[in-house]
C-alpha cells in the first residue's frame, strides 16, 4: 500500500467508524424500540389477560427486563471488548439482538399458551438486553479511538443517532398496524409480528458493512504493548470507581428517552390521542434529532462536553411538563412543536455528548467495560421508568404530574452528577483516563 492510499484511508477511518456505529446502533434500537412500542400498545392484549390496567403494567415490565440483563451483558461483554476487541464483540452483539427479535415474532400468544407466553417473551427480552449491553459501548469506544482528538464528540454522537434512526424506523414499521382497528383480528394475530421479522434484513446489511471495520489503534497499540488487562474489571474498580459511579448516574438521564418513547405513547392514548398520532410524535421528534444531534456535539468539541451535558439534562426536565399537558390540549400543532423542543432541542443535547463525555473518562485498556458497566447499571432507571411511572397513576388522566416530577428529578440527578466530572475535551485521545495525581 502506498504512503498516500494508507493516509486516504486512515482519513477515511473516522467516517467508516461512524457509519458502522450509526448503522450498528440503527438496527440494534429498531429491534429494542419496536419491543418497546408493541409493549404499550399490542402485548397486553396478547400476552397477558386482556382489558385490564395490571396487564399494560406487566406488559411495560417486559419492556424493563432487559434492563436487568444489560447490567450482567455489560461485565460479560466489556471484559471481551477489552481483551479481545472491539470488533468481534460487536458483531457478536448484531447477530444475537436479531435472533431474538426474529424469535419474538414467533411466540404463541397467552391465549395459545397461557402463563408460558410471557415467560418466552420475558427470556427473548434478556437475549435483547445482553446484546444491547455490549453495543452502545462498543461502536463508542471504537469510534471514540478512530477519531481526530478535536471531533471526537462529532464523530462518536452518530451511534447515538443510529439509536434516533433505528427508533423511526420502528415507529414507522408499526405505523400500519395502529392503522388496524382493534376489533380486527389481523392486527393481534399477524400484523403485530411483521416488524418483528423485518429485523433480519436489517441485520444481514449491517453485518456486511460492520464486519469490514478494523480494531482501532489504541487498542491495537495496547496489545502489542502487552498492557491488555487480563481482568479489566480489577483496574476497573482500582482506579476508575469514581467515574464508574459517575456514568451510572448521568445514565438517569436516558429514563427522559424511554417515558418520551413508551410512556408517554400509553398517556396519549389514554387522553384521547389516536394510537397513529402519538407514534408520529416520537417519529417528527427523532427526526429533528437527526440533525440536532450532530450540531450538539459540533458544540461540545467547541465549548466542552459538560455545559452541553447539562444543558440538555435541565431543559428535559422543564419542557417535560409542558409537553404531557400538551396532549390533552386537542392542539395538535402545540403537542408537535413540545415533542420537538423536549426532545429534539432538549434531551437531544445530552444524548449527542453522553458516548464522548463518558468515554472519555476512561483509559484505553478499561474504556469498553468501564462504559458497558456505568451505563447499563444507570440505565436500569431508564428501563423501568414506564413501569414504575404507570404504576403510580402516570398512565391515568393527570398522570402528567407524576412523569414531570418523575423525570425532573432524574434530570436533576444526572446534571449534578456531571457537574462533578472532569471536561476532557482538550486532552488526547492516548491520554484519556490517565489519572493526574497533585
Amino acid at each position: 500500500m502506498s504512503a498516500t492510499t494508507a493516509a486516504t484511508e486512515v482519513k477515511k477511518t473516522p467516517a467508516k467508524a461512524a457509519l458502522a456505529s450509526f448503522m450498528g446502533s440503527a438496527v440494534e434500537y429498531y429491534d429494542f424500540f419496536i419491543f418497546g412500542t408493541a409493549s404499550a400498545l399490542i402485548f397486553p392484549h396478547i400476552f397477558f389477560p386482556d382489558g385490564d390496567q395490571a396487564s399494560l403494567v406487566m406488559s411495560l415490565a417486559t419492556f424493563g427486563f432487559a434492563y436487568i440483563a444489560r447490567p450482567v451483558g455489560a461485565v460479560i461483554l466489556g471484559h471481551y471488548g477489552d481483551r479481545i476487541g472491539r470488533q468481534r464483540v460487536l458483531m457478536f452483539t448484531l447477530v444475537l439482538m436479531g435472533l431474538a427479535t426474529f424469535v419474538i415474532g414467533c411466540l404463541p400468544t397467552f391465549g395459545q399458551i397461557g402463563w408460558f407466553a410471557p415467560a418466552l417473551l420475558v427470556l427473548c427480552r434478556l437475549m435483547q438486553g445482553l446484546s444491547a449491553a455490549g453495543e452502545q459501548a462498543g461502536a463508542s469506544s471504537m469510534t471514540l479511538e478512530h477519531a481526530p482528538d478535536n471531533r471526537r464528540s462529532f464523530f462518536t454522537s452518530w451511534t447515538l443517532s443510529g439509536t434516533q434512526g433505528g427508533q423511526i424506523l420502528a415507529a414507522m414499521v408499526f405505523l400500519p398496524v395502529t392503522l388496524l382497528a382493534d376489533d380486527n383480528p389481523f392486527k393481534y394475530e399477524w400484523a403485530w409480528r411483521i416488524p418483528f421479522w423485518l429485523s433480519a434484513v436489517v441485520v444481514l446489511v449491517t453485518f456486511y458493512i460492520r464486519k469490514s471495520l478494523h480494531e482501532p489503534p489504541a487498542f491495537q497499540e495496547a496489545k502489542a504493548q502487552g498492557d491488555i488487562a487480563k481482568i479489566p474489571l480489577i483496574p476497573l474498580m482500582r482506579d476508575h470507581w469514581r467515574d464508574v459511579l459517575r456514568v451510572i448516574l448521568c445514565a438517569f438521564i436516558a429514563a427522559v428517552s424511554t417515558v418520551f418513547g413508551n410512556l408517554a405513547i400509553a398517556y396519549g392514548v389514554e387522553v384521547g390521542l389516536a394510537q397513529s398520532m402519538t407514534l408520529w410524535l416520537v417519529v417528527v421528534a427523532n427526526i429533528v434529532a437527526l440533525g440536532t444531534q450532530p450540531l450538539f456535539a459540533m458544540l461540545a468539541d467547541r465549548i466542552g462536553r459538560k455545559p452541553v451535558f447539562i444543558y440538555g439534562a435541565i431543559s428535559s426536565a422543564v419542557f417535560m411538563p409542558f409537553y404531557m399537558l400538551s396532549m390533552s390540549s386537542g392542539n395538535t400543532l402545540l403537542t408537535f412543536g413540545l415533542a420537538i423542543l423536549t426532545f429534539s432541542c432538549g434531551y437531544a443535547a445530552a444524548n449527542a455528548v453522553w458516548p464522548s463525555f463518558y468515554g472519555e473518562m476512561f483509559s484505553a485498556r478499561v474504556r469498553f467495560s468501564g462504559l458497558a458497566i456505568g451505563t447499563q447499571i444507570g440505565f436500569l432507571m431508564a428501563g423501568f421508568a414506564p413501569s414504575i411511572v404507570a404504576a403510580l397513576g402516570g398512565v391515568q388522566e393527570g398522570g402528567w404530574v407524576v412523569i414531570s416530577i418523575f423525570t425532573g428529578v432524574i434530570c436533576l440527578i444526572a446534571a449534578l452528577a456531571a457537574l462533578t466530572a472532569r471536561e476532557t475535551k482538550d486532552v488526547p485521545t492516548e491520554t484519556l483516563g490517565i489519572k493526574v495525581v497533585a
